[in-house]
């Protein structure tokens, strides 16, 4: 021992005459470790290892030597060892994981790592083995040439052979239940329904338009179709002309001295919704309401009338804010959309007759339609009777649902939607949604089953009821399941009225996905021309062309309500309207009259397919959340003039301006994070796709109540809380101080200022990094 400590002495802690470098190189290569050694041994003068002539001068006793030796070799068994050890137990982690990823446990990562900041082309890929992998540009050749033209003309000959699909009637009923067995045979993972018990309006007893005159009631039409949720009764009033019942048009008319009291009101179809204009005219004080299709917006309509309603909202409007599941078991209660006044569509031709007993100003040239004779109000004392006898009915509506699991996050997902009702045949309203949802469940089912495509988030297909009613399936459904929707859903597509015509392109969407849209149509051949992409078509500047949300679309209630990033996506005739949506010659004979028909409805659905695969593929949710900043900058530009009238009152828009840059500095955050962060871990990667995720939904306003307001998001909402509402109210400085209520606008810079605020301090993440001062 005294020995063995004497050396241990002399090579580390005593006093020696030589010493050894050590130096250690571990390569790892397959299964083998390599130790690489170095010995050098250099004189205390800094003699060089290899030179013989200086090994004289600072040789050691022999037997000093020899121990020295001795514990060398031993230090180098023992290094030796460890890298075996090392070079071991790697090899064993990489065999288990391969074995994983063969025995199909899911547990090893089947997909490429990738990110939407790249292109489709520069997809990072995984050396794991296992079952195939489907890079994004495979998976979408295979799901384009899995798509069928033909499939959708088989899917869209089931609005041939009936007249009506009215919301839970027998034929609705008849067809919820064929989409439900068309799931089930595409051997969807869950195929469910949902019910709904609803109030509806449909039409009593006939519905008049007369006019009085000289003591003398003349029937002037007596329509087939009907408003529902209007006022039912009879009304009289003087007839007055506003063109498309715009505001704008209404302060066109609205001269100092001039009333709209007890008046029934004429618009023509279009730019707006039939319940917006309804809403227009009720404020202006009218008793009653007519609209018509204007020959020069749709032709060849003369003689018909469309349907539509008149609620100023989604949904069932004796539950607002509640989901239907049963009446009993909320108080009644109305929603404030309801229209206080009488309102019926009538034919072009009656219009014309109307017009023709109005002996008044006549129309300026821009408020001039295709309908001879247009007058604004009637001098004489000719008056029109109004008559409505619709009634409410209770009505039990179904939601078909079919979903694919996604392997990976299952609780995460996309939903694409179409509306299945009509008050007619509905071939362009509801068919060409339908078929489009059909065959991309049949597809993507098939690329599933039989191909081996796992994707990582799940896709759930929805089949809406009472869409025609305003969209009342949908929102019944974002009610019913509010509380996790808004924490589970990243994404709702839209396929209603896909297509209605053939030379233009009309997207609706959040911000959000404009990015994933933009990539898609340079992926999407335009049908038109082969040889080209839909972004060929719409071009580079297509953002300008997007077209806001409005109430009749079903993608509404998801963005303005629950805040889910929603696209709408379809084809339609640009500055002509489809002449038979909402009527009773909306048939597949009239829609085939459409150039191109099947191959259009293939794009649109080739589009949605892609959306769907791309955000249920990727390791990162493909939504460009700093699309929102650019939208804030261009909102602060539009502000930014009123300042100066704003300090007048002792105003200050900096707070909304300082919230704005708080939010552009929380997106270079998370893109820093994403950026930083290991995309293979998958906790990590999905607490980052939550933020993201999240971020529309932060813009709704926390101040207000969903049941009083429900449409909370300050971009696409409606009401006061609105950054639309914000700038009209700032407008009023300039144009009418004193009409302008200054405490409002206070309350709105103040709820504005701290939604986004409040949106910015989500979207950094952990509570500790966020910052309550500007």
């Amino acid at each position: 021992m005294d020995h063995a400590r004497a050396a241990i002495s002399n090579l580390f802690g005593g006093e020696p005459t030589s010493y050894t470098r050590f130096s250690i190189a571990r390569q790892m290569d397959g299964d083998n470790s390599h130790v690489e050694m170095k010995l050098s041994a250099d004189d205390e003068e800094g003699g060089e290892v290899g030179r013989p002539e200086h090994l004289h001068a600072s040789m050691p006793p022999p037997r000093r030597i020899g121990k020295n030796l001795c514990f060398l070799v031993i230090a180098a068994v023992l290094l030796l060892l460890i890298g075996f050890l090392i070079g071991y137990l790697s090899y064993r982690g990489r065999m288990q994981k391969s074995g994983r990823c063969l025995d199909g446990s899911g547990k090893c990562e089947m997909t490429p790592i990738t990110s939407y900041l790249m292109d489709d082309d520069e997809t990072e890929e995984e050396e794991i083995p296992g079952p195939p992998v489907f890079y994004w540009p495979a998976l979408r050749d295979l799901f384009s040439k899995k798509l069928s033209a033909g499939h959708l003309q088989d899917n869209l000959r089931q609005r041939a052979t009936k007249d009506s699909f009215e919301a839970g009637q027998s034929e609705d009923e008849s067809i919820a239940s064929y989409i439900h067995d068309q799931f089930a045979s595409f051997l969807l993972d869950e195929v469910w329904n949902d019910e709904h018990y609803i109030k509806l309006q449909v039409k009593g007893s006939n519905n008049t338009v007369s006019i009085l005159q000289d003591g003398k009631e003349e029937i002037l039409e007596s329509p087939d179709a009907y408003v529902a949720y209007s006022k039912s009764g009879s009304v009289v009033g003087k007839p007055v002309y506003v063109n498309y019942g715009r505001k704008a048009d209404f302060q066109k008319i609205q001269k100092p001295g001039v009333s709209l009291n007890d008046t029934i009101i004429i618009f023509r179809a279009g730019k707006i919704t039939l319940a917006e204009k309804v809403a227009n005219a009720q404020e202006a004080g009218a008793v009653g309401a007519l609209m018509y299709l204007d020959p020069s917006d749709y032709e060849n309509t003369e003689t018909l009338v469309p349907f539509g309603h008149a609620h100023l909202g989604t949904g069932d409007p004796f539950t607002p804010g509640f989901p239907s599941f049963n009446h009993t078991q909320f108080p009644p209660v109305e929603s404030s959309g309801l229209p206080r006044i009488i309102v019926q569509t009538i034919s072009s031709k009656a219009v014309g007759k109307l017009f023709s007993k109005m002996h008044g100003e006549e129309c300026i040239l821009e408020w001039k339609g295709g309908v001879v004779g247009c007058k604004v109000n009637s001098t004489s004392k000719m008056t029109v009777k109004l008559s409505v006898n619709n009634v409410m009915v209770d009505r039990k509506v179904l939601n078909i649902f079919g979903a694919i699991k996604g392997f990976e996050e299952p609780d995460r997902y996309v939903v694409i939607g179409a509306q299945r009702d009509s008050w007619g045949p509905g071939a362009a309203k509801a068919g060409v949604g339908t078929a489009m949802l059909l065959e991309l469940a049949r597809v993507i089912s098939d690329m599933v089953k039989n191909e081996g495509y796992k994707p990582r988030r799940s896709i759930i297909f929805a089949s809406w009821s009472a869409g025609e009613y305003g969209a009342v399936g949908a929102t019944e459904w974002l009610e019913g399941y509010s509380a996790t929707l808004h924490a589970k859903v990243f994404t709702y597509i839209n396929l209603d009225a896909a297509v209605l015509g053939f030379n233009h392109v009309k997207i609706s969407a959040s911000p959000l996905l404009y990015t994933l849209l933009e990539r898609t149509m340079k992926g999407v051949k335009d049908p038109a021309k082969n040889s080209e992409t839909l972004y060929d078509r719409v071009g580079s500047d297509w953002v300008k062309t997007v077209v806001p949300l409005g109430l009749d679309n079903a993608a509404f209630p998801f963005l303005a309500y629950s805040g889910i990033p929603v696209v709408s996506f379809g084809f339609c005739d640009k500055d002509k309207e489809y002449p038979f949506l909402g009527t009773n010659q909306d048939t597949v004979e009239n829609l085939k009259m459409t150039d191109n028909l099947y191959e259009l409805m293939r794009a649109a659905a080739e589009v949605a397919g892609h959306i769907a695969l791309r955000l249920t593929h990727d390791h990162e949710l493909f939504l460009d959340f700093e699309r929102y900043s650019d939208e804030l900058l261009a909102f602060q530009e539009k502000v930014l003039p009123y300042a100066p009238p704003s300090q007048a009152l002792g105003l200050t828009l900096n707070w909304l301006f300082f919230a704005r840059g708080d939010f552009q500095r929380a997106t270079d955050a998370l893109r820093r994070d994403i950026a930083n962060s290991d995309r293979e871990n998958k906790i990590v990667r999905r607490v980052l796709n939550d933020r993201i995720m999240k971020v529309e939904y932060d813009f709704l306003s926390p101040y207000l109540s969903p049941k009083d307001a429900p449409f909370r998001h300050i971009f696409f909402g409606k009401g006061s809380h609105t950054l639309q509402s914000l700038l009209e109210n700032l407008h009023l400085l300039r144009t009418s101080k004193d009409s302008m209520d200054v405490n409002m606008l206070k309350e709105q810079l103040a709820l504005a200022t701290w939604t986004i605020k409040g949106a910015a301090n989500a979207l950094v993440g952990d509570i500790w990094d966020t910052d309550n001062e500007f």
